[in-house]
């Protein structure tokens, strides 16, 4: 049997190529042809100053959207501790530092995070999906995954702060878990499985 031609498309707002196979395999059932930044020349990189996950993911959709005169989707997602305040939130990519990579995040909040007590380190990922069409409609999902931070790194697998994020239904952190796992209990896969829905109602 032949496929059918994807008769939409919408534009991811990201060059993470991890975030873009996730969506395409959500809508492969469907007519939407999913595309990145990537795809088009001179696409600039866009500045994340929002006050909160929602105002950065609809920045980055509305500037998409309108550049290309397309369907755009983008997220932003962060880490939120209760004993700190719901630090480091927004800025949870460059809490140690404008430009710090993934081990200098970690080990910045386990040092702020030094002697409280483990149930006392309880933390939720956050996530908010963004969709913008052409025509000016908007739509916005969240997902949220609770958890606790550990007192070192487990695991090795994922990225950012998955060593030192434990769940306790699975017993393990998210940087001992498995992909597959982790891509279907994760604050992106429950945010984007809401907006999936959204857009094989409004889109296709």
């Amino acid at each position: 049997m032949l496929n059918r031609a994807k008769t939409n498309r919408i534009v991811v707002a990201s060059r993470n190529k991890g975030k873009l196979i996730e969506i395409k395999e959500m809508l492969k059932d469907t007519d939407i042809e999913v595309v990145s930044v990537d795809d088009f020349y001179g696409i600039p990189r866009l500045v994340e100053d929002g006050q909160t996950f929602e105002e950065n993911a609809l920045c980055k959709a509305r500037a998409i959207s309108q550049i290309l005169n397309m369907t755009a989707l983008a997220d932003d997602s962060g880490l939120e501790v209760d004993f700190l305040k719901g630090l480091p939130g927004v800025k949870s990519a460059r809490f140690a530092g404008e430009h710090a990579n993934d081990e200098e995040n970690n080990k910045k909040l386990l040092r702020l995070l030094e002697g409280v007590p483990f149930e006392d380190r309880k933390a939720r990922f956050r996530c908010v999906i963004a969709m913008v069409c052409s025509d000016g409609r908007e739509y916005k999902t969240e997902g949220f995954c609770d958890g606790y931070i550990t007192l070192e790194p487990r695991g090795s697998n994922g990225f950012g702060y998955d060593p030192i994020f434990w769940i306790p239904e699975f017993n393990m952190t998210f940087g001992e878990m498995e992909p597959g796992i982790k891509n279907n209990i994760s604050h992106r896969a429950k945010a984007l499985s809401e907006m999936v829905k959204i857009i094989k109602r409004e889109i296709i």
